[in-house]
């Protein structure tokens, strides 16, 4: 069986934007309100970064419960893991996820900056310099024949959509907009060239979009 490249559960709003500008330590996504995007999954009993019980159950708890099944690595940007640009001046703060990670696999974390693994809880964070394919090499490896999922931020899966690597991809649209930012799409009809599409609207408000190959 293939080692499928997934997005799973990534988050834009109506207008295709999945993070705002100006993004910083105090503001991850810029000047977009991650609640107006994410509350949906943080309202699922299975969200990864729940410390309470509680949640709710259905479609929306079905997708979050599926973001470590069959999992054995992620790739993401620099962005993702934390907003320090350039060289890495401060080697002691060690991204926004704590000290325990929720992704509980290896992850290759995609910069022009080379630094040093770090291992937090049962995640180990590794910084690669290499292009979209290599990278996917190196993670697939890592993964031992389970599945990938691509992280994000946007930049990052726009750069291995442009590269035909994504197999399939889950994109929740909020039902707000934002008006600028970093845009995964204009439309998502601009992916239907290579993958199929099917839209499931939830209770919640957002609407599932699923793709796969065609």
């Amino acid at each position: 069986m293939d080692q499928l490249l997934r997005v799973m559960n990534f988050n834009v709003s109506r207008d295709g934007i999945g993070a705002g500008e100006h993004q910083s330590l105090e503001s991850p996504f810029g000047h977009a309100n991650p609640e107006r995007l994410f509350s949906w999954a943080g309202a699922t009993a299975s969200w990864p970064m729940r410390t309470d019980p509680g949640g709710s159950r259905g479609l929306d708890d079905y997708f979050t419960r599926d973001f470590a099944h069959n999992i054995g690595a992620e790739i993401m940007g620099r962005n993702k893991f934390g907003p320090q640009r350039g060289p890495w001046l401060d080697h002691d703060w060690l991204g926004w996820w704590g000290e325990e990670p929720p992704f509980r696999t290896p992850v290759f974390v995609m910069t022009h900056h080379i630094r040093p693994s770090i291992t937090l809880s049962d995640t180990t964070f590794h910084f690669v310099d290499d292009d979209p394919i290599t990278v996917l090499e190196r993670a697939r490896e890592a993964a031992q024949g389970k599945d990938v999922r691509l992280g994000g931020g946007v930049s990052t899966i726009r750069q291995f959509l442009d590269a035909d690597l994504v197999d399939t991809l889950h994109v929740a649209v909020a039902q707000v907009e934002l008006g600028s930012g970093i845009r995964l799409w204009k439309s998502p009809d601009e992916l239907l060239d290579r993958f199929h599409l099917e839209v499931v609207p939830s209770t919640s408000g957002v609407a599932h979009h699923l793709f796969w190959r065609r």
